[in-house]
């Protein structure tokens, strides 16, 4: 594992409509997701508070969430949340989409996360290219 002094950490919040939603703002253990009153509020981050521990991804019921990695050695990770069977596993390749569902490349699960706690809603880490990690926003397994 690489130490977090050695990495950086963009928590990306794409929510795309005011409606009654706050389990990111609950989910998250520094309090660094605020929405507020209304509840209909969209969510705000305060990436001072934010210690990139990914809680809020598979919280968050629209799938609107995802944190973008740039660790030491130029490698990047996306991390994402995933709820398609089959399942990823690490070393799985897949097929990087951008929010529209257009293939933008290839990448490698390098990790996944899916502990009871998360609703059937894993955290997939995916290895891959830094100039597509900024558009990908789910992936496809890619079945040789």
């Amino acid at each position: 594992m690489v130490p977090r002094e050695k990495r950086k950490f963009e928590i990306i919040i794409e929510c795309p409509e005011e409606i009654p939603c706050n389990p990111c703002e609950e989910a998250c253990p520094r309090g660094a997701i605020s929405i507020g009153s209304p509840i209909t509020n969209l969510p705000v981050l305060d990436s001072e508070k934010c210690s990139g521990c990914g809680l809020c991804i598979p919280a968050c019921p629209g799938q609107a969430i995802f944190i973008l990695e740039e660790r030491q050695g130029g490698e990047t990770i996306i991390g994402l949340p995933y709820e398609m069977l089959p399942s990823l596993e690490k070393g799985n390749q897949v097929m990087l989409l951008d929010r529209n569902g257009v293939d933008v490349g290839t990448g490698e699960v390098v990790k996944v996360i899916s502990p009871p706690t998360y609703s059937r809603t894993a955290l997939i880490q995916v290895r891959c290219s830094p100039t597509v990690a900024r558009d990908v926003r789910a992936v496809k397994k890619v079945f040789q």
